[in-house]
């Protein structure tokens, strides 16, 4: 029925035995979806936040569930390489091995071209674009020389395609990540990597509530064809389609996640 989530679909291992580092991956939201849908198909998991109490409980909350083996975490600000090359380190030293990075972290924000600060520009190009060419880089060298394949997907938005009002400075970053997408995709698949990203529309989530009025969200739901706005395991879904093997032949692919028309 249009305006309703579909059921929650159970794992079916795609991801067993593999090691999946997550950005942002603390509370409610893309990044905190994406990692229980890679625990639940089997991979183990380091997760990562810049807000270091949300993380210990979302860490020990999926440690329960899972299991505290298959699941660590370590704060990390993508503004910082040195945090980064901490942040991949830790998987390799905790799993053995780095199979899967899913660069979520992001930073937005509402302003008018007019009105907007260079350091407005400049902190959400920052943690947006900047850190998943950080995460991104990271990531690449240590699967160049593990010589073992990978897979890296970045989080985009439809915003990198689409025009919003008050928001070039998270479209530009977007739009970024979409390009460095495909740019490192071509290079990766020289040794077997591959680097794909999603672009969603619209996922609800506490934090995004917070910064939007919801006058926008009703605008933004009411062009969504289903009704409604997607859940972020909806997003997280297609992400675990991307690091498993069911996509073996995309690289260089930007997926949009959205039910959204014109």
């Amino acid at each position: 029925m249009t305006g309703t989530p579909p059921p929650y679909l159970p794992g079916h291992g795609l991801l067993a035995g593999r090691t999946a580092v997550v950005t942002a991956a603390a509370g409610a939201g893309i990044g905190g979806a994406t990692a229980r849908r890679l625990l639940e198909e089997g991979a183990r998991v380091v997760i990562s936040d810049a807000h270091a109490r949300r993380l210990k409980e979302s860490e020990e909350a999926l440690a329960a569930e899972f299991g505290a083996g298959r699941v660590a975490s370590l704060p990390c600000d993508v503004t910082d390489e040195t945090r980064v090359a901490a942040l991949l380190d830790l998987a390799e030293e905790h799993h053995g091995r780095l199979d899967i990075v899913v660069n979520n972290a992001g930073l937005g924000g509402t302003a008018d071209l007019v009105d907007m600060t260079d350091e407005q520009w400049d902190k959400v190009l920052d943690v947006t674009l900047n850190g998943t060419f950080r995460c991104t880089r990271a990531a690449l060298r240590r699967m160049k020389a593990a010589g073992a394949g990978g897979v890296v997907v970045n989080n985009a938005s439809v915003v990198g395609w689409r025009a919003q009002r008050g928001q070039a400075h998270y479209a530009a970053a977007k739009a970024g990540v979409m390009a460095l997408t495909r740019c490192a995709a071509l290079e990766a698949a020289a040794y077997g990597v591959r680097v794909n990203a999603v672009s969603p529309s619209l996922a609800m989530h506490p934090h995004l509530v917070k910064v939007t009025t919801p006058e926008l969200l009703a605008e933004l739901t009411s062009r969504e064809a289903f009704g409604r706005y997607a859940e972020p395991w909806e997003v997280a879904n297609v992400i675990v389609f991307l690091a498993s093997g069911y996509s073996s032949y995309l690289t260089g692919e930007v997926l949009s996640v959205s039910s959204q028309h014109p």
